[in-house]
């Protein structure tokens, strides 16, 4: 499939709705922002026992891993640092409410929803 481009304004008030989205704590609004197929990968999900290869895929794995860490993080709130775009995908950079600063790469479908999403960590 050939790669959508994205106007570089578009895909950073992208990144703002998703650090808005997730801060409502409104899993269906979250959600509303990936495509159906959606996969995501990060080591959160090997850490919960989720899946030993780091990665989910579809809504529904996502909902159910997404629900579980509201559940265990009920004070989960990001702060927006910046955002990195290229023509198809976006890095958000943000600090968690426990201090942690993460990016997390965003890449779009043909329709404008993500379509590959992946949270990296400092490795220490």
């Amino acid at each position: 499939m050939q790669s959508q481009h994205y106007a570089a304004a578009d895909l950073a008030a992208l990144g703002r709705e998703w650090i808005a989205a997730w801060n409502s704590h409104d899993l269906e609004r979250i959600l509303a922002l990936y495509a159906e197929d959606a996969e995501m990968t990060s080591d959160r999900i090997q850490a919960l026992g989720l899946e030993a290869s780091g990665s989910l895929r579809g809504k529904e794995s996502l909902r159910m891993y997404w629900g579980k860490a509201f559940q265990l993080l009920p004070g989960l709130h990001f702060d927006l640092i910046d955002t990195y775009v290229s023509p198809g995908s976006v890095v958000v950079f943000y600090q968690n409410e426990r201090g942690a600063q993460i990016c997390e790469y965003l890449r779009l479908d043909a329709r404008g929803k993500i379509r590959q999403g992946s949270a990296n960590h400092l490795a220490h």
